[in-house]
């Protein structure tokens, strides 16, 4: 994949930024909850919505198992609060406009696709325990399939 992403064991890099409504949202918030950190390429494109709905589709499963599920994108707040009033998305989707928590995670890099070459987000997700460790790095996402994977 030519990126370097985090290693299961490592401590999960800490985080502040804006949600879909500009709440300000800490990764250390979650202390105690497991995380499904989910970094997606854009709003409103068709994997990045079928990952985001089959991730709502199995929301209340997720929060039964104990599950916060955030989604993050180098897109901006207006852009994550229009993607998910449209999909009536129930979790929050944060604004990295910056790409430091994109960086900081390793899953920005180069891309290929039809051939073109270019450099952008990954989509990865990370599993991240109740101690803020990572404890999963799913890199091959199932967009139709998700929740099942982080789920396993």
């Amino acid at each position: 994949m030519g990126i370097e992403t985090l290693a299961v064991g490592q401590k999960a890099p800490d985080f502040e930024t804006k949600n879909q409504d500009g709440k300000t949202i800490k990764l250390s918030d979650f202390r105690g909850k497991k995380v499904a950190l989910y970094f997606y390429p854009k709003d409103d494109t068709s994997g990045c919505t079928k990952q985001s709905c089959n991730l709502r589709d199995n929301h209340q499963e997720m929060l039964n198992r104990g599950f916060v599920v955030l989604g993050v994108s180098a897109d901006d707040v207006a852009s994550h609060k229009d993607f998910a009033e449209k999909f009536q998305l129930p979790f929050d989707l944060l604004a990295d406009t910056s790409k430091a928590i994109i960086e900081s995670y390793g899953v920005w890099g180069e891309k290929n696709l039809y051939g073109k070459k270019f450099d952008g987000i990954h989509r990865i997700t990370y599993i991240i325990d109740e101690d803020g460790m990572i404890a999963d790095v799913i890199k091959k996402v199932k967009t139709d399939d998700h929740a099942a994977q982080i789920l396993k």
